[in-house]
């Protein structure tokens, strides 16, 4: 149908637009007195400049940019089969076109929202593949303070075209006549297929470590602490040697925090931030274990720390309490004895969800309904045969917090399979609606912007076949 045709496309394009890639230079940067001077490109002398792919108003796309695009989406796994080069290259025009009229419009981007997400997104990636250096150099970059830019570069880009989208379309609205239409017209003698959507229960119970483990952690952070201040250790050397942060061990558990940009959780900062320079804090406990911070220069808004996180260590006896604790419930609700919702608000260790029985909230669409296509893969493993009310079995899992949690699932709705049907499936009938409407917009104000906008393609570029009329062709 047509109407999937351009809901493909739309897709797409929103793809590419978040996918952690390089994104193509915007400025040019002169050093001058010592400063670096940001100069847009001057689009009124119309030169080509060797590299330059396109301009598009004050923004430009470079020949390496729709290289590196590729090599970026491929790195990030995702599959660019059945994408030509000139789809890519359509996707970087859509970009800086609406980067330029966020401009245009006046949009205003927060600049410390976005580096509070560069620097939450460098500390989630080095815990993730195993310390700083390592991030750096999978990124092929040089250094740290490099890598921050670039990131930095695409989360405002990226910040920049969701704003401009989100005012082009942010008051429509669908009426049920409309609905009606659009169902009439794009669905009705062909219905789709809605695939089987699930509705999900847990309960989660994490082992707790002795007391007796907890203090031995205390008791070795004091030790270092008083190692470093009586002895004149140095306290680097003891996070390169004995701390857990994967993220940090390896740069001698340093961070950079800000006052206004919120990195690293709230224990931690409340710490950091009552520290005097050279002050080494006393053991403190966060979810992800117990540390000591040494606070070791204030520049401004800026605290430069290290820290020593160490964790207590679960034994098998804490183990084997915590599952049969789990096994015990999942029996009695089996059995009749207690709801699977009133055994999460008792005995449930996750504040998310024990308050609401136990229901999962979907991240995407931060509502309670799964598709079951759409299931992150481990998950699906566990729900894909339940039937309505039935209990999983105890599973044993782990996350950045846990090395150890049991958890039971439940379904508490399953809708299967079925042909839309307009008076079951109203709700999600409209919101296909409002999306092709949304689209139909999006695609008036390309149209429009695109022939009151400088551009110029050069070179190769310009025997593409682009859906769009970047060429400013005569009317098709």
């Amino acid at each position: 149908m047509k109407f999937l045709t351009k809901v493909k496309y739309f897709v797409l394009s929103m793809l590419m637009l978040t996918s952690f890639t390089t994104m193509a230079q915007e400025i040019i940067e002169d050093k001058k007195e010592e400063k670096k001077v940001k100069k847009k490109i001057d689009t009124s002398q119309r030169i080509k400049l060797d590299g330059v792919a396109a301009v598009i108003g004050d923004y430009v796309v470079l020949d390496s940019d729709i290289d590196k695009r590729i090599d970026q989406a491929r790195a990030a796994g995702q599959s660019l089969e059945g994408q030509t080069r000139c789809e890519i290259f359509g996707s970087l025009l859509e970009e800086k076109l609406y980067m330029h009229h966020s401009i245009q419009d006046s949009i205003v981007i927060n600049d410390a929202e976005i580096s509070a997400n560069v620097d939450q997104q460098i500390n989630v990636l080095s815990q993730q593949i195993g310390g700083l250096d390592k991030l750096v150099s999978y990124y092929k970059m040089d250094t740290e303070q490099e890598l921050r830019d670039e990131m930095y570069t695409l989360n405002r880009g990226q910040r920049m075209v969701q704003l401009m989208q989100q005012k082009i379309i942010d008051e429509l609205e669908v009426t049920p006549e409309e609905v009606r239409q659009f169902y009439n017209r794009e669905l009705k003698e062909d219905p789709p297929q809605f695939g089987t959507e699930l509705r999900l229960a847990q309960i989660v119970v994490i082992p707790e470590t002795s007391a007796e483990e907890e203090q031995k952690v205390i008791d070795r952070l004091n030790e270092f602490r008083t190692d470093v201040l009586e002895s004149g250790a140095s306290f680097t050397t003891k996070a390169v040697l004995y701390s857990e942060d994967s993220g940090s061990k390896s740069s001698g558990g340093k961070y950079t925090l800000n006052r206004k940009r919120p990195l690293m959780v709230k224990e931690f900062r409340e710490v950091a931030f009552s520290l005097e320079e050279g002050e080494i804090s006393k053991p403190f406990k966060t979810n992800y274990g117990y540390h000591i911070i040494q606070l070791e220069k204030i520049r401004g808004q800026e605290y430069d720390v290290r820290h020593i996180l160490l964790k207590p260590k679960l034994t098998n006896a804490d183990i084997a309490k915590a599952k049969e604790e789990i096994e015990n419930v999942r029996q009695k609700i089996i059995a009749g004895e207690v709801s699977f919702a009133d055994a999460a608000l008792e005995v449930s260790d996750e504040e998310e969800t024990k308050f609401e029985g136990g229901q999962l909230i979907n991240p995407e669409t931060r509502d309670y309904v799964f598709p079951l296509t759409k299931i992150d893969p481990d998950l699906y493993v566990q729900v894909q045969d339940l039937k309505n009310g039935e209990v999983s079995p105890v599973y044993n899992e782990s996350d950045m917090y846990n090395e150890v949690k049991f958890k039971i699932l439940t379904v508490t709705d399953r809708i299967n399979e079925h042909k839309a049907d307009f008076a079951k499936d109203y709700l999600k009938i409209k919101e296909l609606a409002l999306y092709n409407k949304q689209l139909e917009v999006i695609g008036k104000w390309q149209k429009e912007k695109i022939m009151e906008t400088y551009i110029k393609i050069n070179g190769e570029h310009r025997e593409c076949d682009f859906k769009a009329n970047w060429l400013k062709k005569e009317e098709r």
